[in-house]
């Protein structure tokens, strides 16, 4: 084991895995999911709630820390840990999401993304060596190599060219990420959409340059649960069984368990931070909009099978009231609790894996979680 990064896996069970990263600030236990701390708040949270709610590690976004605050005035102020008051690892994305979402303020080149800042239109130039650039300087944990992330739907041509450039770019992220000295992880991230075949040449050219971890990229962006289980059936044993595998930007409660019975070690996602603001809560049988008028009287918890301290706290009934009203409490709350679903979720399915019995724990959580459907 080294301080800066070790992975060891304590126990598997069909394809699913259940262990632990070691790194400088603390171990992350797997499966894992890290709430994400886009603008490096965890909206709505302070960090000693989401640490609370189980949560081992977050993630920060590259695009938004670089153009507000700023890399350099992060740095200058001590690093995301100290700015955010965020004692454990940190995860920051590379900023190669946002070229897709944001593309029609992006040019692509061999170069880098040149794009216009959503903020204020001013222009900037994200390359993998700036990328590794402002990860080292905000201070992260484990970084990511810098990506071209293209839909799903676009043509195969258009997926091999973007793979293709990907893999370049990774290259450039390893040189740079060890020209820096950077103290912490380089994970490479895979792209093909949901081809088998050009998501095997780029494990290989990932495994050929070699990384820390590997993620899974480019799904969760339209294809559906499906396919996107379709593609997770062989993208993760394209990797060594000795490594994390990330999947990147998933997902819902029966994604994530999906998931991980296919492989996958490490999620983030927005939702239950954005579905919380919006007076959606997840719950063991399914999604509940509190906003329903169903709610205004009941005295119920959100979900009678959740320890969190919302359920144990407040009833349906007041919650729908906050969220009706636009009260700040009620985003707090919402978000609090699907902080603690999701994390509670991961830790049922590390139990189960580490006891031999996840495939009935996927199926009875899955059953339950779409009955409604």
């Amino acid at each position: 084991m080294t301080e800066r990064f070790a992975f060891s896996i304590a126990a598997t069970d069909g394809a699913a895995r259940t262990g632990t990263i070691r790194m400088r600030r603390g171990e992350i236990r797997t499966p894992a999911f890290m709430p994400v701390g886009t603008a490096a708040t965890v909206k709505a949270m302070k960090p000693v709630d989401v640490r609370g709610a189980g949560a081992d590690i977050i993630l920060g976004n590259t695009y938004h820390l670089m153009l507000r605050p700023g890399a350099e005035r992060v740095a200058k102020l001590g690093g995301l840990h100290d700015f955010m008051g965020w004692e454990r690892p940190i995860l920051t994305d590379s900023g190669g999401y946002q070229v897709m979402s944001l593309s029609s303020r992006t040019k692509v080149s061999e170069d880098g993304v040149e794009f216009a800042s959503h903020i204020d239109g001013s222009r900037h130039m994200l390359s993998p060596e700036r990328s590794m650039e402002i990860q080292t300087l905000l201070g992260s944990d484990i970084v990511m190599a810098f990506d071209q992330l293209v839909k799903t739907t676009d043509t195969e041509k258009k997926q091999s060219e973007a793979m293709e450039r990907s893999m370049r770019w990774a290259k450039r992220s390893r040189a740079a990420f060890d020209a820096l000295g950077n103290g912490g992880a380089l994970f490479g991230i895979q792209q093909g959409g949901l081809d088998e075949g050009l998501r095997k040449q780029s494990a290989d050219a990932l495994l050929d340059i070699g990384f820390d971890g590997y993620a899974i990229g480019g799904l969760a962006v339209g294809e559906g649960q499906e396919a996107m289980f379709g593609c997770l059936d062989f993208a993760p044993g394209q990797f060594p069984q000795d490594r994390p595998r990330y999947l990147m930007g998933v997902g819902k409660p029966d994604d994530l368990v999906g998931a991980v019975a296919r492989g996958v070690d490490m999620f983030d996602c927005v939702l239950p931070t954005r579905s919380g603001r919006t007076g959606q809560a997840f719950a063991h049988d399914g999604p509940i909009n509190i906003k329903n008028a169903r709610f205004a009287e009941d005295t119920g918890p959100l979900d009678p099978d959740c320890s969190c301290p919302v359920c144990k706290g407040w009833s349906r009934a007041y919650l729908h009231h906050l969220v009706k009203s636009g009260e700040i409490l009620g985003a707090m709350l919402m978000t609090e609790h699907n902080i603690w679903f999701y994390q509670s979720l991961v830790a049922g399915m590390r139990a189960a894996i580490a006891e031999s019995r996840f495939g009935a724990f996927a199926a009875d959580f899955t059953n339950r979680y779409r009955q409604k459907d």
